[in-house]
């Protein structure tokens, strides 16, 4: 819902201002979570008396929703949220919380890192988004004269790599988490022997050993709110919080979490937070390592990016 935001007369200067609705938004992976707990203990509500959250499939929805001035905050790939800034509209990326979320599964228990996936298929359920952008640039980092390709097999959506993978039409998919665990944990139930592999992380590590953090996912700021630094920073401060009550009570959360996300198990969100970086740090003290990133995908992938690297204002909160 669009943040009307209200002056009352009756409200002094000091007064933090209020807003009729403040939206949060996210997909439904584990950097949303923290925005859900958020709505569950009203974590805003010096600001506004409805916090919601909305929950989006793909970047294409998202985009929509933001332009449409739907959503006020949302978590977002870190490039994403550049990509809308470069593109001259006035958004704020206020924290980065995900570092590690890709991991990859095989049918193959000798298939332990990327490295063994040479000559081998592996199940992609990304295209253009960052998952897409940061394997792309590994598989070109690890590639050598004479040494046979990754074949890359592009599927729908995750559910589609997960039903391939539950019926043997698949060997290797690379996941985001909750989808990896959930592909294992049915996996469990079906007497379908898969195995976790390496995190798309771990591998980055040890192939920019001079880049090694992934500053992947953290909640942006939209044009509605991106001005008001008091409620960005409490924004930062409440998300934070709740990010580490995820962390620290894993089965709460996931339980919290299956209120909005209904198809996925409690075992499989817990596996998820567990295997899950998450680790809310403020934009502006970790610019430094967005700034490597984008300067990576500026110069191999300067689409997901849509020019040079965000300006100061950019980075909140």
């Amino acid at each position: 819902m669009f943040s009307l935001f209200l002056v009352s007369s009756a409200v002094s200067a000091q007064a933090a201002p209020r807003y009729e609705a403040l939206t949060l938004a996210g997909p439904g992976a584990v950097v949303s979570y923290p925005l859900m707990h958020m709505v569950q203990t009203q974590a805003l509500s010096q600001y506004t008396d409805k916090l919601e959250f909305r929950l989006w499939q793909n970047p294409d929805q998202l985009r929509v929703l933001l332009a449409k001035n739907e959503v006020d905050y949302s978590a977002v790939p870190s490039n994403l949220s550049a990509l809308m800034f470069n593109k001259g509209q006035t958004v704020k990326q206020l924290n980065i919380s995900v570092w590690g979320i890709l991991w990859l599964v095989s049918r193959d228990p000798a298939v332990k890192s990327f490295s063994d996936l040479a000559g081998k298929e592996l199940l992609v359920p990304f295209q253009r988004d960052l998952p897409a952008v940061l394997l792309d640039t590994l598989l070109a980092k690890q590639s050598e004269p004479g040494k046979e390709a990754v074949r890359l097999r592009r599927t729908r959506d995750a559910q589609d790599a997960i039903a391939l993978m539950l019926t043997g039409q698949g060997d290797q998919a690379l996941l985001v988490e909750p989808t990896a665990s959930l592909l294992l944990w049915q996996a469990e139930q079906k007497k379908v022997e898969l195995h976790r592999g390496q995190s798309l992380e771990q591998a980055w590590a040890e192939v920019f050993p001079k880049q090694q953090a992934l500053p992947q996912a953290g909640v942006m700021a939209n044009v509605t709110v991106a001005h008001d630094t008091e409620l960005n920073q409490a924004v930062e401060r409440a998300y934070a919080e709740s990010a580490r009550w995820c962390s620290q009570q894993p089965q709460e959360c996931a339980q919290m979490v299956q209120q909005y996300l209904p198809q996925f198990p409690v075992p499989a969100i817990q596996t998820a937070i567990e295997k899950t970086r998450l680790d809310s740090r403020p934009a502006s003290e970790i610019r430094s390592q967005l700034e490597a990133l984008y300067q990576l995908l500026a110069g191999q992938h300067p689409q997901a990016l849509g020019g040079g690297l965000p300006a100061a204002e950019f980075y909140g909160p």
